[in-house]
Protein backbone atom coordinates (compact mmCIF):
# COMPACT_ATOMS: atom_id res chain seq x y z
CA UNK A 1 0.00 0.00 0.00
CA UNK A 2 1.49 3.37 -0.99
CA UNK A 3 1.42 6.42 1.26
CA UNK A 4 -1.29 8.13 -0.83
CA UNK A 5 -3.64 5.19 -0.36
CA UNK A 6 -2.82 4.94 3.34
CA UNK A 7 -3.43 8.62 3.94
CA UNK A 8 -6.72 8.55 2.02
CA UNK A 9 -7.85 5.54 4.05
CA UNK A 10 -6.71 7.29 7.24
CA UNK A 11 -8.62 10.44 6.34
CA UNK A 12 -11.76 8.41 5.64
CA UNK A 13 -11.48 6.56 8.96
CA UNK A 14 -10.91 9.72 10.92
CA UNK A 15 -13.79 11.39 9.11
CA UNK A 16 -16.12 8.53 10.01
CA UNK A 17 -14.96 8.47 13.64
CA UNK A 18 -15.29 12.22 13.92
CA UNK A 19 -18.76 12.23 12.42
CA UNK A 20 -19.81 9.47 14.79
CA UNK A 21 -18.62 11.59 17.69
CA UNK A 22 -20.57 14.56 16.23
CA UNK A 23 -17.50 16.77 16.35
CA UNK A 24 -18.11 17.73 12.72
CA UNK A 25 -21.34 18.49 10.96
CA UNK A 26 -22.46 15.42 8.98
CA UNK A 27 -22.19 17.37 5.72
CA UNK A 28 -18.53 18.28 6.31
CA UNK A 29 -17.11 14.93 5.14
CA UNK A 30 -13.55 15.40 6.43
CA UNK A 31 -11.08 17.39 8.46
CA UNK A 32 -10.23 20.49 6.49
CA UNK A 33 -10.40 24.26 6.62
CA UNK A 34 -11.63 26.19 3.60
CA UNK A 35 -9.57 29.35 3.09
CA UNK A 36 -10.67 31.20 -0.02
CA UNK A 37 -9.98 28.96 -2.99
CA UNK A 38 -7.96 26.46 -0.92
CA UNK A 39 -8.84 23.51 1.26
CA UNK A 40 -6.21 22.66 3.86
CA UNK A 41 -6.72 19.04 4.93
CA UNK A 42 -5.18 17.87 8.19
CA UNK A 43 -4.78 14.74 10.25
CA UNK A 44 -2.56 13.56 13.11
CA UNK A 45 -2.18 9.83 13.76
CA UNK A 46 0.14 7.40 15.55
CA UNK A 47 3.02 6.43 13.26
CA UNK A 48 2.39 2.74 13.95
CA UNK A 49 -0.46 2.75 11.42
CA UNK A 50 2.11 3.19 8.66
CA UNK A 51 3.57 0.19 6.92
CA UNK A 52 7.26 -0.09 7.87
CA UNK A 53 8.34 0.22 4.20
CA UNK A 54 6.38 3.43 3.76
CA UNK A 55 7.68 4.87 7.03
CA UNK A 56 11.27 4.04 6.03
CA UNK A 57 10.83 5.46 2.52
CA UNK A 58 9.66 8.81 3.86
CA UNK A 59 11.86 8.95 6.96
CA UNK A 60 9.05 8.61 9.49
CA UNK A 61 9.95 6.93 12.77
CA UNK A 62 7.47 4.14 13.54
CA UNK A 63 7.00 3.99 17.28
CA UNK A 64 4.18 3.57 19.77
CA UNK A 65 5.13 7.01 21.10
CA UNK A 66 5.48 8.90 17.82
CA UNK A 67 2.76 10.51 15.72
CA UNK A 68 2.78 12.08 12.30
CA UNK A 69 0.90 15.18 11.21
CA UNK A 70 -0.20 15.28 7.59
CA UNK A 71 -1.23 18.48 5.80
CA UNK A 72 -2.44 18.68 2.19
CA UNK A 73 -3.38 21.83 0.29
CA UNK A 74 -5.96 21.56 -2.49
CA UNK A 75 -6.95 24.26 -5.00
CA UNK A 76 -10.74 24.15 -5.38
CA UNK A 77 -10.80 26.55 -8.36
CA UNK A 78 -8.88 24.19 -10.63
CA UNK A 79 -10.64 21.22 -12.25
CA UNK A 80 -10.08 18.09 -10.21
CA UNK A 81 -9.12 20.06 -7.09
CA UNK A 82 -5.40 19.27 -7.38
CA UNK A 83 -2.85 19.36 -4.60
CA UNK A 84 -0.66 22.44 -4.64
CA UNK A 85 2.61 23.39 -3.00
CA UNK A 86 3.02 25.75 -0.11
CA UNK A 87 4.99 26.33 3.03
CA UNK A 88 3.66 24.67 6.16
CA UNK A 89 4.81 25.48 9.69
CA UNK A 90 3.35 24.67 13.05
CA UNK A 91 3.56 23.94 16.73
CA UNK A 92 2.07 21.40 19.11
CA UNK A 93 1.45 22.50 22.69
CA UNK A 94 0.68 19.96 25.41
CA UNK A 95 -1.45 20.61 28.51
CA UNK A 96 1.58 21.64 30.58
CA UNK A 97 2.41 24.33 28.02
CA UNK A 98 5.41 22.59 26.47
CA UNK A 99 5.69 23.72 22.85
CA UNK A 100 7.08 21.42 20.17
CA UNK A 101 7.95 23.00 16.83
CA UNK A 102 6.75 20.88 13.94
CA UNK A 103 9.16 20.52 11.03
CA UNK A 104 7.20 19.68 7.89
CA UNK A 105 8.77 17.76 5.05
CA UNK A 106 7.24 17.98 1.57
CA UNK A 107 6.46 14.63 -0.02
CA UNK A 108 5.39 14.39 -3.65
CA UNK A 109 3.92 11.14 -4.91
CA UNK A 110 2.43 11.36 -8.37
CA UNK A 111 -0.04 14.26 -8.32
CA UNK A 112 -0.30 14.17 -4.52
CA UNK A 113 1.62 16.58 -2.30
CA UNK A 114 1.83 16.02 1.46
CA UNK A 115 3.50 17.92 4.25
CA UNK A 116 4.49 15.54 7.03
CA UNK A 117 5.86 16.34 10.50
CA UNK A 118 6.63 13.99 13.36
CA UNK A 119 5.50 14.48 16.94
CA UNK A 120 6.74 12.41 19.90
CA UNK A 121 4.22 11.88 22.70
CA UNK A 122 3.61 10.18 26.05
CA UNK A 123 0.63 8.02 26.96
CA UNK A 124 -2.64 10.02 26.94
CA UNK A 125 -0.78 13.21 26.00
CA UNK A 126 -3.03 15.85 24.48
CA UNK A 127 -1.82 18.55 22.10
CA UNK A 128 -3.23 21.68 20.57
CA UNK A 129 -1.78 21.86 17.08
CA UNK A 130 -1.51 25.22 15.35
CA UNK A 131 -0.69 25.06 11.67
CA UNK A 132 0.08 27.89 9.23
CA UNK A 133 -0.02 27.23 5.48
CA UNK A 134 1.00 29.86 2.93
CA UNK A 135 1.83 29.97 -0.77
CA UNK A 136 2.72 32.57 -3.38
CA UNK A 137 -0.80 32.49 -4.83
CA UNK A 138 -2.59 34.01 -1.84
CA UNK A 139 -3.02 31.14 0.60
CA UNK A 140 -2.60 32.30 4.19
CA UNK A 141 -4.32 29.70 6.37
CA UNK A 142 -4.22 29.19 10.11
CA UNK A 143 -5.84 26.17 11.65
CA UNK A 144 -5.98 24.90 15.18
CA UNK A 145 -7.07 21.48 16.38
CA UNK A 146 -6.64 19.23 19.39
CA UNK A 147 -5.47 15.64 19.35
CA UNK A 148 -4.80 13.11 22.11
CA UNK A 149 -2.45 10.15 21.65
CA UNK A 150 -2.15 6.84 23.46
CA UNK A 151 0.88 4.57 23.71
CA UNK A 152 -0.11 1.17 22.36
Amino acid sequence: MNIKTLIIVSLCLVSLMTQAATELKPSTGGQFEQTGRYQVHYIALPSTILDSKIATTYGIKRSSSNAFVNISILDTLIDGTPAVTGKVTGTATNLTGKITNLTFKEIKEGNAIYYIAQLPYRHKEQFTLQIRSVNKHGLNSYLKFTEQFYVE
